[in-house]
């Protein structure tokens, strides 16, 4: 995100040099300065964990610690060689004292924020920019260099089972992985302006104020930091300073299903759970998508009233993030009870209607029955079943009667009204939902068609249009009405819509519409459009 902060205000620059654009410079520097002292806490709070596991692994501790001093006097000697010409280029912006004080600054900012004649001099004249150039790809190079030594030991190759290709792939992969970058020439003159050849000093810091350079430069900081804090993890892999550790335990017991009858064998899955109290700050669990609290034991608690019968399902959701190695793990689960009641129930889940052409879900349970043995059927639809859920399809208006029956329960019947798919609401589309009245010429103009849309419709079902006919009556002109087959426009309506001007009325009539299971099309009311 401050990356792309940096090249949106970068662009504005080249329109704007206001003290509104500088401001957001110098904010932008100060998000990086923070990220870099984050990105530091972090890396030593990771060299902690190192030491730790390393009291029980002490014989990678040589090449681990070597390697971190080693990364450490790397990484800090290009933030302070950064630091340093941060402060010759406030200096020289400022009173030219050659150290930075008060007189360097206004309001907290440097002086010489606008000026460029000095960045420029210093980064490109006398080579500055090449140095730095020159030292991150260095810098790359030996971070690469010192962990493939590291994972090289013999120790380390012999704990972690590592080939010669193994500690090959590793560093080449790490190497592309480093957030230190410096863009090829070719990469310079394909971004520039006129596609001209020109040097990355020139690229990065030409004609640039001070208030742009600085991020720059922090930003360079910034991705040594990153670097460090991407070594140190992978040490903390070889040593396990990463892992978290397991405190506590508890038995855990998966029942085959939640609703037996006499007779029957209760199965169950039975397993130990493992939790750990490092996980309370950055690890979840949802049933449902409800949001779960687990205590400092690893248990939480789940409550749901029994608001229908038959078979239930619980969508069980595990997000686990190790804190350490920014790791982030998710897993999915379901948890399926059986809901029973005093009598036999059956109801359409929506609206105790079955409709035609969509599929209508059913719930049905027989109390004190097992679900396996029911039996479903019926009279006037067709009823399909899986997993305990049941579907209705009809095709015809009227009633009709879906038969239950079961072990130990007689056959009965019940009865259900069918109707066909209420009339949808024609309105024009492209993202739009007007359905008349009166609308802006530009809006009018981005419609691409009519639509036909089930409003307040609970099922999964889609209308198409067959047909319309449209029709502009221009102020003081005659009507000119075109013919339209299909929801989109034709090439005649299409300019008719794009010749709308305030004043003009339109009109889409004869709208036919056909829906699941029409065997016919259905005539919708029209539309009738102000043009604003």
């Amino acid at each position: 995100m401050v990356n792309l902060m940096y090249l949106v205000l970068t662009a504005l620059l080249v329109l704007n040099v206001s003290a509104e654009v500088m401001n957001a410079f110098f904010d932008l520097d100060n998000s990086f300065k923070k990220s870099i002292q984050i990105t530091n806490s972090e890396s030593k709070d990771t060299w902690r964990r190192i030491q730790k596991s390393l009291e029980s692994k002490k014989k990678l501790a040589p090449a681990i610690n070597q390697g971190v001093e080693h990364i450490d006097f790397a990484v800090d000697s290009l933030v302070e060689y950064i630091a340093s010409i941060q402060a010759q280029l406030i200096d020289e912006t400022g009173n030219q004292n050659g150290v930075i004080d008060e007189e360097d600054s206004i309001n907290g900012k440097p002086k010489g924020s606008k000026n460029k004649d000095v960045s420029n001099r210093l980064l490109i004249n006398e080579k500055g920019g090449e140095k730095i150039r020159e030292s991150i790809i260095a810098l790359k190079r030996r971070l690469s260099d010192i962990y493939k030594t590291v994972i090289s030991d013999k120790e380390i190759m012999a704990a972690k089972s590592f080939s010669a290709a193994d500690v090959k792939e590793l560093s080449n992969a790490l190497f592309l992985n480093l957030p230190l970058y410096v863009e090829t020439p070719e990469e310079i003159q394909k971004k520039s302006k006129d596609g001209s050849e020109m040097s990355w000093s020139e690229y990065k810091f030409h004609h640039m104020p001070l208030a742009a350079v600085l991020p720059i430069l922090s930003k360079i900081q910034n991705d040594a930091e990153i670097s460090r804090s991407m070594i140190m993890s992978k040490f903390a892999n070889l040593t396990g300073g990463n892992n978290i550790k397991l405190n506590n335990f508890f038995p855990v017991i998966v029942p085959e299903k939640a609703y037996v009858t006499k007779g029957e064998t209760f199965k169950a899955r039975v397993t130990i759970g493992a939790y750990s109290n490092e996980f309370a700050n950055s690890s979840s669990v949802y049933v449902n998508n409800q949001k779960i609290t687990i205590g400092a034991d690893g248990w939480g608690d789940f409550s749901q009233v029994a608001s229908r019968t038959g078979v239930q399902e619980l969508k069980l959701q595990a997000k686990v993030y190790n804190p350490h190695s920014k790791e982030s793990f998710e897993e999915f689960d379901k948890f399926v009870y059986e809901v029973g009641s005093r009598s036999a129930a059956v109801s359409a889940a929506k609206m105790n209607l079955l409709y035609i052409g969509v599929e209508n879900p059913l719930d049905i349970s027989v109390a004190g029955v097992n679900s396996n043995t029911v039996k479903v059927d019926c009279e006037g639809c067709n009823v399909l079943s899986a997993a305990g859920k049941y579907i209705a399809k009809v095709t015809k208006p009227g009633m009709a009667k879906v038969f239950v029956s079961g072990e130990g329960f007689p056959k009965t019947a019940y009865e259900f009204r069918v109707k066909r798919i209420p009339d949808p609401l024609p309105k024009i589309g492209n993202g739009l939902r007007k359905y008349g009245g009166k609308i802006g010429n530009g809006e009018f103009k981005i419609s691409t068609g009519v639509d036909a849309y089930l409003k307040d419709f609970d099922f999964d079902a889609v209308c198409n249009i067959v047909g319309y006919t449209a029709t502009r009556h221009k102020k003081n002109d005659d009507p000119v009405s075109h013919v339209n087959s299909g929801s989109k426009y034709n090439s005649k309506v299409k300019r008719m819509v794009e010749q709308a001007r305030p004043g003009d009325d339109y009109y889409f009539d004869e709208i036919v519409a056909k829906c699941p299971g029409d065997v016919q099309g259905r005539k919708l009311p029209s539309l009738v459009f102000k043009i604003r």
